[in-house]
This record gives structure tokens, sequence and C-alpha cells, in this order.
């Protein structure tokens, strides 16, 4: 059984994600809104993150103490090319109860090895890339998700969209025009060939 994806982004008024500064603080109070308990951000998202990262300790290879009471959020990164490799610094932000790295049968043995090393809950779907649908019916059935905010750049969104697996479309426009002959908007995918694979969308609030 799918999850109920929403997706959630902070927008240029032309649809870019980059160059304008974005009302985070408003991005989240809005996000908050969603009561979403899984959190999927891409792989890209978090590499750019700002800031040093710390060097791992023993916490790092601690397993959790998981609280049934909980009620934040689990946070799923889908990162088939095994790159995310600074999971003991997302633990420490505040936001998220639990941690889900999507693979697939193409990702790095040593890479797995580090997930379970470090107590970071794995599903693997899809050969060359996370086959998006099988792993979202995987964290339903295994983590038990039922709302999925989906909170990313355009490449991850792309490929929701695509596959026709976002049920909902969030968008805070900012009041600025940023341009450019190849944007990195908040959908990205390939050119489409038959105009019948144009999303529709019904607005709801």
């Amino acid at each position: 059984m799918l999850p109920h994806v929403i997706l959630h982004n902070s927008i240029s008024a032309d649809g870019r994600v980059d160059w304008f500064p974005a009302d985070i603080g408003l991005h989240y109070e809005i996000a908050g809104r969603f009561g979403a308990d899984t959190h999927l951000g891409g792989s890209d998202t978090f590499l750019g993150m700002p800031g040093p990262i710390p060097p791992e300790d023993e916490s790092a290879f601690q397993a959790p103490v998981r609280d049934p009471a909980d009620t934040r959020s689990i946070l799923v990164v889908p990162d088939s090319r095994g790159r995310v490799r600074f999971w003991h610094a997302l633990r420490q932000y505040p936001y998220w109860r639990d941690y889900v790295a999507l693979c697939s049968t193409s990702t790095p043995s040593d890479y797995l090895d580090y997930l379970r090393q470090r107590h970071i809950g794995c599903i693997v779907a899809g050969q060359d890339h996370v086959d998006m649908r099988r792993a979202l019916e995987e964290l339903n059935a295994v983590y038990g998700s039922k709302t999925v905010l989906l909170d990313s750049g355009g490449t991850l969104n792309g490929v929701l969209l695509r596959e026709g697996l976002v049920d909902e479309v969030s968008l805070l426009i900012h009041p600025h025009l940023v341009g450019g002959v190849a944007p990195r908007s908040f959908f990205r995918a390939p050119e489409l060939s038959d105009a019948n694979e144009v999303i529709g969308l019904r607005l709801m609030h």
C-alpha cells in the first residue's frame, strides 16, 4: 500500500528553488501542518548542506533507544550510490526519531555495511536506481508510513511526479524572479513526448 505523498517546496515566482531568500521559518511552519510521519529528502539536498561535518565518535555506532510515544517523523533519503556518510550528524538534529536510507541492488556493499554498523534503517528496492514505488510501499509496510512529506530538490520531485506518486503539491511562492537559461525548478524531469503526460492539478486550498 502506498502512503499519501505531499510535495512541499519554496519557490520563486518563476519556479526556481535557488538564489532567492526563502522564508525557511514559514516553509516549515506550513510543513508542520501536514502531520507527516515521514520526511523524504534527496541525497543532493543533504550533500549541499552548509557548514563543517563533525567527526564520528562512539555514539554513531550505538543502537538508538526508540520511544513508542515519540511522534516526530522519520527521515528517509534515497542514496543508491552511497554518498551520504554523515548520518551521525543528521542524528544531532531534533527533527526526526528514526532514519532510513533507500538503496538498490547496485549500491556498494561497503555502504550497506556502513549503514548496518550505525543502525541506520535500509530498504533495498530497484536495480540501478531506487524504485520509488516499491520503496514507498516498503516504508508503509515496515515503518508504518502513512503521510510522506517530500521536501526535496527538483530531481527527486521529478521522479515521483513522473511516476504518479505525488498526491498533493504545496508551493510557498516568493515574490522574486530569478530567471536563467537552465533554471533549477522544483520539477526537473526529461522533456515530454506526449501532451497527455502533462500533470493536471485541482486546487484544494
